[in-house]
């Protein structure tokens, strides 16, 4: 089911220490570029406080928590990406295919319509969230437990309702309301002020799940594997689950729906890293949220002064590259 990696010139540790440097260049790239061109020179000074009130507020207030939210934006629908792909057994597993950004969607167009903005949208957006994997886990739940295609199948159908739901309300939607309503399906960190709740779920979310790296290899071999070497399935794949849905509802609901990130980063790095989890969960977090950085970066300045939303650029650079892995691997 899974490619593995094989064993290249290059190691999973040098991957790391790649997707660092990735990681650090981006935030770099994404301070330093804009319609006020600082230069590392002016970059330097506001780190060391020496700039002038213009520039410190444009980088401090600005530039740098909407980086960090796109990070952690990023970091978060990567793992979650790696993990549902693991649950579902499916290498093309996507952080939104259990329904949840279809939930939150609707529950922030609802508030949006109500005239709630801030952390009463965000608040909105989680709750749909969790709403949405409530629902898919106790639709999914049989008499005989549930398994990864009753899962598959529950969380389709769900997010087909979701929708459905979501064009009835732009249909009926006022047109003042209608573009920042589209802004936000299509994935746009532009309101984006405060990057601390993502990282903090990013940060403690990956060393929590590092200890259950060697579950999730067992996983990747099959239950059947799993179970014989002492793991307790179900128990561990209602965790997965959980942390995964957990991860995407952070995710929507800072930054709307972003496409192809947690599809991609995730099955790309499995080719180059390997399935070894203790290394590929990391390296996801690193390379996803580098590549969501940059794909904002690009999107508030290609076509500035005006800012397209950040998720038709991921679908617009996910799309061929994926098509090109796809062809590359067949």
């Amino acid at each position: 089911m899974f490619l593995h990696g094989s064993p290249g010139a290059i190691r999973p540790p040098l991957w790391l220490l790649l997707g660092a440097l990735f990681a650090v260049a981006s935030l770099g790239f994404s301070l330093l570029t804009g319609s006020l061109e600082l230069g590392l020179n002016g970059l330097l000074r506001v780190l060391g406080g020496n700039a002038s009130s213009v520039e410190q507020q444009l980088v401090m207030e600005l530039r740098l928590p909407r980086a960090l939210a796109a990070f952690a934006t990023g970091g978060l629908l990567a793992l979650s990406g790696a993990l549902l792909q693991v649950l579902l057994r499916n290498p093309l597993a996507d952080p939104y295919v259990l329904g949840v950004s279809g939930g939150a969607a609707v529950a922030a167009l609802l508030a949006m319509l109500a005239g709630a903005a801030g952390w009463l949208l965000s608040a909105s957006a989680f709750s749909g969230a969790l709403l949405s994997v409530t629902l898919v886990f106790f639709l999914a739940r049989g008499r005989g437990g549930w398994n990864d295609t009753r899962l598959l199948l529950v969380g389709v159908v769900i997010a087909t309702g979701w929708g459905a739901v979501i064009t009835f309300i732009l249909a009926i939607a006022p047109d003042r309301e209608l573009r920042g309503m589209l802004f936000w399906l299509m994935g746009d960190l532009s309101g984006a002020r405060n990057p601390w709740p993502g990282l903090i779920v990013l940060t403690a979310g990956l060393f929590l799940l590092l200890p259950l790296a060697r579950g999730l290899n067992l996983l990747t071999r099959g239950e059947l594997q799993a179970a014989a070497l002492g793991l307790e399935v179900a128990r561990f794949r209602l965790v997965i689950y959980l942390v995964a849905s957990l991860f995407t509802a952070v995710a929507v609901t800072q930054a709307g729906g972003i496409g192809f990130v947690g599809l991609l980063v995730p099955h790309l790095l499995r080719l180059l890293v390997g399935s070894d989890h203790r290394w590929l969960l990391p390296a996801v977090v690193l390379f996803g949220g580098g590549l969501l950085v940059v794909a904002d970066t690009l999107a508030r300045t290609v076509a500035a002064p005006q800012q397209l939303p950040v998720g038709v650029l991921t679908a617009m650079l996910g799309v061929p590259f994926f098509l090109y892995l796809l062809r590359r691997g067949r």
